[in-house]
């Protein structure tokens, strides 16, 4: 009896141990946490324009500095200073009583020059029958022939004078020579102008349309015409170039312009070529020597790899992106870096199509840690234009 109630209290106790290390490892089981999620983003090559950010002056498309032709006293000033002004607009008036003194005199000249050569024709038309029949010497009609054509010299002669006098009378009146923006007026009315050289009364600047100046090194040059020979860019094509201002304040200018040419030489002081760019400007915003910069698109990356900007971080050893590996593992990779666009990273190297990389999440991971990715949902979607990395070294590295 007392060895079967032994042995039972021994089931009993075997049974209870059982269960217990059975309910230990279930509670352990429960007690384990799910992987953490993470956000991630799935690489997929796509055409990106090649951007170059250079700097700039801005350039008005039409200079004209107007100046008294002609001298005299300043009469009047009729425009208003940094108006806009027409072609063929007046601008001042000099006095013109000198020069309508000598138009007048020219004029009468002009008409007793045509009265001489009248008399002239009649008495030639008149000797003409008579030297015919011998009734006058040929030496008479030679001599009224030669007095016809000295009268038509002097009359061309007087008209020309007459000319002259109505360009300097004309001249009195001071016109713009283009349509544009008029600046400070230089004189003031009483002033005497003209009177040893021309003068100069204003200056007419025509700023819409409006050129963009810029400077690019001839050794970033260099290196995209060898990156589209190589076949690694393409080139953006004739008159496919575009271009975007960002002006001093940082503010994008909402019209895009057109590269017009760029230099054959490079500047021996400064190993820089001369690009200019066309830009409407309506409304004046950009005025004749302020600076830009200028983002001009000079190539296209068919297959470019972009990445947020949040999912790079600096190591020791430089940028480096976390991914997710087929096993859900996370690993860390170094990339190289190149040019920003709008909120992302253009990557050069490190990364392949296919690749998830982590953009959120961070702070519960670290590599060789299982992980739930989840899609990434960009609250803010990019826009604008490429930033600041010159397009050619960033493909140099």
């Amino acid at each position: 009896m007392n060895s079967l109630s032994r042995l039972t209290r021994i089931s009993a106790a075997l049974l209870l141990l059982c269960a217990l290390a059975a309910c230990g490892k279930s509670n352990s089981q429960a007690s384990a946490p799910p992987p953490p999620e993470v956000s991630v983003v799935t690489i997929k090559p796509a055409p990106l324009g090649v951007t170059n950010e250079l700097p700039g002056r801005l350039e008005a498309t039409r200079v004209a500095d107007v100046r008294a032709r002609v001298p005299g006293i300043i009469l009047k000033r009729v425009f208003r200073e940094g108006s806009d002004v027409k072609a063929g607009q007046v601008l001042y008036q000099i006095d013109p009583a000198q020069f309508q003194a000598t138009y007048d005199s020219a004029e009468a000249a002009v008409q007793r020059a045509e009265a001489t050569l009248l008399q002239a024709q009649l008495k030639e038309s008149r000797y003409k029958p008579l030297v015919a029949t011998n009734a006058i010497s040929k030496q008479d009609y030679d001599d009224v022939v030669a007095t016809e054509k000295q009268a038509a010299a002097d009359l061309a002669s007087a008209k020309a004078a007459r000319e002259t006098a109505r360009l300097s009378l004309g001249y009195a009146t001071v016109r713009s020579p283009i349509s544009g923006r008029i600046g400070q007026a230089l004189v003031t009315e009483g002033a005497l102008v003209g009177q040893s050289d021309a003068t100069l009364l204003a200056t007419v600047q025509q700023i819409d349309p409006i050129y963009v100046n810029m400077t690019e090194s001839s050794t970033d040059i260099l290196k995209l015409q060898r990156a589209i020979a190589s076949g690694q860019l393409k080139s953006a094509g004739k008159g496919m170039v575009k271009v975007r201002l960002v002006t001093d304040d940082g503010q994008e200018y909402p019209l895009a312009g057109k590269l017009l040419f760029s230099d054959l030489t490079v500047d021996p002081s400064s190993g820089a070529v001369t690009l200019r760019a066309l830009f409407p400007n309506p409304n004046h915003l950009l005025l004749p020597g302020m600076y830009v910069r200028a983002r001009v698109e000079q190539a296209v990356d068919e297959q470019a790899i972009t990445v947020p900007q949040q999912a790079v971080s600096q190591s020791p050893a430089g940028p480096v992106v976390m991914l997710v590996g087929p096993d859900n593992k996370v690993v860390s990779q170094p990339v190289q870096t190149g040019d920003a666009y709008d909120n992302a990273w253009v990557i050069t190297s490190g990364l392949k199509a296919g690749d998830r990389v982590v953009v959120e999440g961070f702070q519960k991971i670290q590599p060789g840690v299982t992980v739930k990715p989840v899609p990434w949902q960009n609250a803010a979607p990019a826009t604008g234009a490429p930033a600041a990395a010159p397009a050619a070294q960033s493909q140099s590295k």
